[in-house]
């Protein structure tokens, strides 16, 4: 079977990591396209993250923070990767996400879906989480998030926040499409 018939239709000749830092890398791959013509394909590759709806009387809990490279505050289901570009099990993460950045922890987690970040310029992909049976606690911030804060929202003003513009982060909108998705 040919490479396109697999799907594959960009080789991948060389990579070479330009750039790392504790939460990132940027790749430049040299590559040869399916006409034989070489290029370059330069991407960021970041470690997965898991995405927590956590939902409590008819609503959910969102977290604001500052996104430096948007220069804006903004709404959206809490969210992250493990420190140091580390792998894991998403749904631990995700169980640790959702303490660390509003104090909740789930009795019940269901795993809703698997999507892809910004298959454009990087290969991090992210599953959603749906929380339930919560009980409150501390939150544990990071140094980063020094600025995030937590609070409920009842279902109708996060429909009307995604209609106004008030939430954009696009991994909160596609989450919230699966949730829509299983009925709930």
């Amino acid at each position: 079977m040919t490479q396109q018939e697999q799907g594959q239709v960009i080789e991948q000749v060389s990579t070479e990591v330009v750039y790392e830092n504790a939460y990132m890398r940027l790749r430049e791959d040299i590559i040869r396209r399916p006409d034989g013509s070489p290029g370059v394909y330069t991407y960021v590759d970041k470690p997965d993250f898991a995405l927590v709806i956590a939902v409590e009387d008819g609503g959910f809990h969102l977290v604001e923070q500052y996104r430096y490279p948007v220069r804006a505050r903004s709404w959206e289901f809490p969210q992250g990767t493990f420190p140091q570009l580390a792998t894991g099990d998403p749904e631990s993460l995700a169980r640790e996400e959702l303490r660390q950045e509003t104090g909740i922890t789930a009795g019940r987690i269901r795993h809703l879906g698997r999507l892809d970040s910004a298959k454009g310029m990087s290969a991090q992909g992210f599953d959603v989480f749906l929380a339930s049976d919560l009980t409150h606690g501390e939150a544990e911030l990071e140094p980063e998030e020094q600025d995030l804060r937590h609070q409920w929202f009842p279902r109708a003003q996060v429909e009307a926040m995604i209609r106004s513009g008030g939430i954009t982060d696009a991994a909160t909108l596609a989450a919230y499409t699966l949730l829509l998705l299983t009925g709930e």
